[in-house]
């Protein structure tokens, strides 16, 4: 779309609230949305060179969604279902669960082997 077909081009939107608004199939390009809330539904939405360090994701439905090239250093997970969850060509190092280390679990079961 030409910049003069996009009234919101060049806009400065912030502090304003959207209730109900349609916006599928909308593409966000250049777009600030530090500080901004989200209570909606983005099913097949796809965040590609996205910055959304230090967002917080409560009550969030990502079952099938598809993490790729993502850094999650220092991320936070908590309450959280992985059943059937693939993960593979993955950094271990110093990741825990339930207060174990990972890498110290995959060399007991290796040895087990």
């Amino acid at each position: 779309m030409a910049q003069s077909e996009n009234p919101f081009c060049g806009e400065q939107l912030q502090g304003k609230a959207y209730a109900k608004a349609d916006m599928k199939n909308s593409n966000f390009d250049g777009v600030n949305l530090a500080d901004s809330r989200f209570y909606c539904v983005a099913t097949n939405a796809l965040f590609t060179d996205s910055n959304i360090q230090a967002t917080r994701f409560e009550n969030v439905n990502l079952s099938e969604a598809v993490f790729d090239d993502v850094n999650m250093a220092g991320a936070v997970f908590g309450n959280i279902n992985l059943s059937d969850v693939t993960i593979s060509n993955a950094n271990l190092t110093g990741m825990t669960i339930n207060g174990v280390l990972v890498t110290e679990l995959l060399a007991a079961f290796e040895a087990r082997s």
